[in-house]
């Protein structure tokens, strides 16, 4: 009885999100520990692209069985009540589809708020922050810019991505409050931001 009560207490968080200042490596991390756990990888642009279209969002709800519609429509509702929200159909359908995919479990979802959408409870949050210049260096880096020219892009897309969170779940994307774990990739490497999670999560 009791190994079966840790078994199911061991299989209850198999959801990560991922929330990353750009050019911090959050999006290497989050595959790398998608892969290493096997688990399904939703990037920002996907579940962006999902949450735009009706079609994709009826046919991802038709995967729930008529209890768990029951269950994410309304945790749906408590969030918007506590959040104070004013769903337009745009986040009706993203809280739709993140709960969903936290309902079916083994996934890594990155971005577009999934850490304010599902259950505390029910996944791991991590941040994945590191200093400003470490940030401008990478982007620089990948995209093969100066970092006169990287600076404005990463400054750019963390206030585009401070005022998304601050439009849709009126917080504050750099509240440490709202994350498990805030991984500073400046000092860690990513194996071991990789491994880090990995302990969080058992």
């Amino acid at each position: 009885m009791i190994r079966g009560e840790e078994k199911k207490e061991k299989a209850r968080i198999s959801v990560i999100t991922i929330s990353r200042e750009p050019g911090s490596g959050g999006n290497i991390l989050a595959e790398r520990i998608a892969h290493k756990l096997g688990y399904d990888l939703f990037y920002q642009k996907v579940i962006h692209n999902m949450a735009e279209s009706t079609g994709i969002s009826v046919r991802l709800l038709k995967t729930l069985d008529e209890k768990g519609v029951s269950v994410l429509e309304d945790w749906i509702s408590s969030l918007v009540d506590k959040r104070h929200l004013w769903p337009d159909q745009y986040l009706q359908h993203l809280m739709k589809i993140i709960v969903t995919i936290g309902k079916h479990g083994n996934a890594v979802i990155v971005g577009r708020g999934a850490n304010f959408v599902l259950p505390p409870e029910k996944s791991l949050r991590v941040r994945v922050i590191a200093p400003l210049e470490t940030r401008i260096r990478n982007v620089s880096k990948k995209f093969g810019i100066s970092a006169e020219e990287a600076r404005p892009r990463v400054i750019k897309t963390e206030s585009d991505r401070r005022a998304f969170v601050r439009k849709y779940f009126n917080d504050d994307i750099r509240n440490p409050l709202n994350y498990d774990l805030v991984v500073n990739t400046g000092k860690l490497s990513i194996a071991n931001a990789v491994n880090t999670i990995e302990g969080a999560l058992n």
